[in-house]
């Protein structure tokens, strides 16, 4: 398996001295991207990591269509977020979450797991699952 982490160009430089220093240089690459102008990097499986949640639908909407187009027929997309639970009642954190998304940011936001799954259906993914994690973290996966 062989992985590529695409970061700001700082966060680049960081995650490349930690891959080399953990003796994984020759499985894990760094590339250095804005994922708002330039196309990710094609690959079976594409991961954000508490990214969606950072920015308005529009945004969102770019970022979940970029995934789309970099991944081949079957490849998955997945999302780590604290997802808000779909009535709104137990995910305490991710309520309060979108509350300092919005206090910090003006237009961003957590979501639910419909949510995710109904932006992703509108950029043409098929098939959709939400796995719960540790604590009030969930992966979100769209799969194209």
């Amino acid at each position: 398996m062989r992985c590529t982490s695409a970061d700001l160009p700082e966060a680049t430089r960081i995650a490349e001295e930690r891959v080399a220093k953990a003796g994984f240089a020759d499985q894990v690459s760094t590339t250095a991207i804005d994922f708002f102008s330039d196309p990710l990097p094609k690959a079976d499986v594409i991961t954000m990591g508490m990214i969606l949640h950072d920015w308005n639908l529009e945004k969102k909407l770019r970022l979940i269509g970029a995934a789309y187009e970099a991944l081949p027929p079957g490849g998955a997309f997945v999302a780590i977020e604290n997802l808000i639970d779909d009535a709104r009642r137990t995910n305490a954190f991710g309520l309060m979450m979108s509350l300092n998304m919005l206090v910090e940011f003006g237009d961003a936001f957590d979501f639910t797991g419909a949510d995710f799954i109904g932006w992703c259906r509108q950029v043409g993914f098929q098939k959709f699952e939400v796995i719960p994690l540790a604590g009030p973290a969930s992966a979100a996966v769209a799969y194209k």
